[in-house]
């Protein structure tokens, strides 16, 4: 517990720290575009969240280091193989002149790096085919690096809305320290909750107000965090934790990754790394919280901003409650993959036609709104 608290108060009092001085450092660190099709926020806002939780989970693992002395050089390796890929978020926080592709590159160092260093690597996957490619060290090497990849670029792209993206890995480190001490695993249980620590220390300032956001250090830090402890547990405790466990842990941002792929090459025929405004946390703050339609103040858009965030809360433990209760059992876990991805489709498809169900729906009836918008006029 004390991981959790050190954790959490350093990266409370770190973030605290650049909220309150941003005046300082604004020409730095602020997101003036807020022109942008995912950019939901009213004014200027420090991007560089991702200092306090790296700097709180650092103390996490130095606290870790009093209790499991023997095993805490694990937590300062996994911190230093992290570099490449918080630093080149970070750069792009501070210049904006960082490509998604150079990111993702240097992400994939980081993965690979890992990877050498504590033969974080998947050996085994249970999907029919790629068990084959990861029998083969430069087959383990691709498929590791590529997953790790993944899983950082999709929780930057899930990173929209105040308290999302780190709500969400609060959620999944949850389950993986969870397992983590099922197995007897303390060190990847402990680096987990020193994890959900340093985020919770940052959530308190971003969620509900806004007051600094993730950035894409953040985000491709808890990302590759994520994936690393993930892949930990399953290179640890081999044929104990099932190989579809960690998939389906991090499925919600996976899954809007690969389905927004799908949706801009295939449907649209434009570069999958186009931004674009109609991701499914994007349509719920347009099509489902419609209670604000009209109101253009700064108080109304972040409570706004504020309401969506519960919704995708709620969908990313839809997949993680499962996975914490069948980690052994690989055939469940995989149907409940499928069966995620089906709901997901079909929710999408739903409030993209404009036919939200109704136990999504928020706030006051269209013909309450257009009652109060004829009572303003009036």
């Amino acid at each position: 517990m004390s991981i959790v608290i050190v954790a959490f108060a350093v990266s409370l009092a770190l973030t605290l720290f650049i909220v309150r001085f941003a005046k300082m450092h604004s020409h730095l660190t602020h997101d003036h575009d807020l022109s942008g099709p995912q950019k939901f926020h009213a004014t200027p806002v420090p991007r560089v969240g991702g200092i306090g939780i790296v700097v709180g989970i650092a103390a996490g693992a130095l606290a870790l280091w009093f209790h499991v002395p023997r095993e805490a050089w694990v937590a300062f390796t996994l911190l230093a193989c992290g570099i490449p890929a918080f630093g080149a978020g970070l750069v792009e926080d501070l210049t904006k002149r960082v490509s998604p592709r150079v990111r993702l590159l240097f992400t994939a160092v980081s993965a690979g790096l890992a990877s050498w260093a504590l033969a974080a690597t998947i050996r085994h996957t249970a999907i029919p085919g790629l068990d084959w490619v990861v029998a083969m060290p430069l087959g383990a090497l691709v498929v590791t690096v590529f997953a790790v990849v993944g899983v950082a670029n999709s929780v930057n792209i899930i990173d929209g809305f105040n308290g999302l993206a780190s709500m969400c890995v609060v959620i999944m480190l949850g389950a993986l320290a969870y397992v983590g001490f099922q197995v007897g695993d303390s060190l990847v249980g402990a680096l987990a909750l020193a994890g959900i620590g340093a985020v919770l220390g940052f959530f308190l300032w971003n969620y509900p107000a806004g007051l600094i956001f993730l950035g894409d250090g953040g985000a491709y830090f808890l990302g590759f965090f994520v994936a690393e402890l993930a892949i930990l547990l399953l290179a640890r405790h081999p044929g104990v934790v099932s190989p579809l466990f960690p998939l389906l842990v991090c499925i919600y941002p996976v899954f809007e990754t690969v389905f927004s792929i799908y949706r801009r090459r295939i449907l649209r025929a434009v570069p999958p790394s186009m931004p674009d405004g109609i991701h499914l946390h994007s349509l719920i703050y347009r099509r489902v919280l419609r209670w604000a339609v009209g109101d253009r103040s700064a108080k109304a858009l972040t409570r706004r901003n504020s309401m969506t965030a519960p919704y995708l809360w709620m969908l990313c433990m839809l997949s993680v409650l499962p996975a914490t209760l069948f980690w052994d059992d690989t055939a469940l876990v995989a149907a409940f993959i499928v069966l995620f991805g089906v709901f997901y489709v079909a929710l999408y498809w739903r409030i993209v036609r404009f036919k939200s169900p109704r136990w999504l729906r928020f706030g006051p009836s269209r013909a309450r709104l257009a009652s109060q918008a004829d009572n303003r006029r009036t």
